[in-house]
């Protein structure tokens, strides 16, 4: 099952996404063409796969963190519940 994306805005400077994910979904592998921040809304666990291997993650509702381009993963919702997210991207 697929996460969906809901895009919120964007300007020349930036690229708003809110990402919903059912339990279970996935984004699919992708690799990250710009900077991003990572807005969670949701507190819960995800299970990132990249290419060192796989691994879960704590994330809780308003804690923010930032990653560079070039990242390349998979983001499954490892909860029992609707996790989501926001991705602002910088151009």
């Amino acid at each position: 099952m697929k996460a969906t994306s809901h895009p919120q805005a964007e300007t020349g400077r930036v690229i708003v996404t809110e990402w919903r994910f059912a339990p279970g979904a996935e984004t699919g592998h992708h690799v990250h063409a710009h900077d991003y921040v990572i807005v969670p809304v949701t507190t819960g666990k995800l299970r990132v796969e990249e290419p060192e291997g796989v691994r879960e993650v704590e994330l809780q509702a308003g804690v923010s963190y930032a990653r560079p381009k070039g990242v390349a993963h998979n983001v499954i919702n490892a909860n029992a519940y609707e996790f989501r997210f926001l991705e602002i991207e910088l151009k």
